[in-house]
């Protein structure tokens, strides 16, 4: 982008002129949510950058378009296997790239859904929902929403079961080059332990970490401490902070606590639990292994979901 973002904001905005929005957040993850049930709505790079600018715009991680899976190429594709599937998660990073997937966003995005009248949600019922990461079960539980995020899996599975790390992470704030495991939750992450409390609360998250091998569409990148003892009445707990590509430091990212939690599941052996308090600056979610299955160990991130507030673009 060549202008400045003042230049854009004062040519992008009027173009968006009476857009309805909302506001909303999953443990301080958040997001510019627009309903576009007839999927005439789009947005360029430049417009989903000026939305979610913190002086220039609304304020956001990222901007979420709910649309009907069948008016998209990729929600066609997820229809003819998953039928159910009737909308479709079209998420943006707050530079306005395209991302796979947000945990704490799709809990957002139900609850958008809900709370517009688009679908009906009663307290333990479930919803399909199509993302970039594939089709995800949303289901409405006490305090807010479980989503079956699907399989973990190691970016390099080559390289992490010979050495269970894989990857190399460089940044200001931290001494040498620090071994770390890569993860994708459908979107990807890489996670490096970090000794202490003290460690995690002095880095400046302000520059993008460096890491070695680079996965071909980047990386967010996890800072964890596991809590002293990690295992309390049968439940694994991990503090977190995190730099989400496309976006710098977020106060929570869902995907994220689960490729934490499945990074310190790994490396504490076949002894840790399956279940998993993840503790990030925006409050705390809920991460749970399930049995193996055909296609891996599904993760089910659970956590609160909250609109603030309703608007519309003057």
């Amino acid at each position: 982008m060549t202008e400045t973002l003042a230049a854009q904001a004062s040519s992008l905005l009027p173009g968006l002129r009476g857009l309805d929005f909302a506001k909303g957040h999953g443990t301080g993850n958040d997001f510019v949510l627009v309903a576009d049930p007839e999927g005439e709505r789009d947005f360029s790079a430049e417009q989903v950058a000026v939305l979610c600018d913190r002086h220039q715009g609304i304020g956001s991680d990222g901007l979420i378009r709910a649309v009907p899976s069948h008016l998209l190429a990729e929600g066609r594709v997820l229809q003819e296997l998953e039928p159910e599937a009737e909308w479709f998660m079209d998420y943006r990073n707050n530079d306005g790239s395209i991302a796979e997937m947000c945990g704490n966003g799709v809990r957002v995005f139900v609850h958008f859904l809900l709370e517009s009248s688009l679908v009906e949600l009663p307290e333990g019922g479930s919803l399909k929902i199509g993302t970039r990461g594939g089709v995800k079960v949303v289901t409405r539980v006490p305090g807010g929403y479980a989503v079956d995020m699907g399989p973990w899996g190691f970016i390099h599975p080559a390289e992490a079961a010979e050495r269970a790390m894989d990857s190399i992470v460089t940044t200001r704030g931290l001494e040498g080059e620090r071994p770390a495991l890569s993860i994708t939750m459908g979107n990807p992450h890489t996670v490096l332990a970090l000794a202490g409390l003290d460690e995690l609360e002095a880095l400046p998250l302000t520059e993008v970490p460096t890491v070695h091998p680079l996965p071909p569409n980047g990386t967010n990148v996890e800072f964890v401490v596991p809590s002293e003892p990690l295992v309390q009445d049968g439940v694994g707990h991990i503090t977190l902070r995190v730099h989400e590509r496309g976006v710098g430091e977020t106060q929570s990212c869902g995907t994220g606590a689960c490729a934490a939690a499945a990074a310190i599941r790994y490396w504490a052996g076949t002894s840790a639990p399956a279940q998993w308090q993840v503790a990030v600056p925006g409050g705390v979610v809920g991460v749970t292994f399930l049995p193996a299955s055909d296609d891996g160990e599904h993760v089910v991130l659970s956590g609160p979901a909250v609109l603030v507030a309703r608007g519309t673009l003057a």
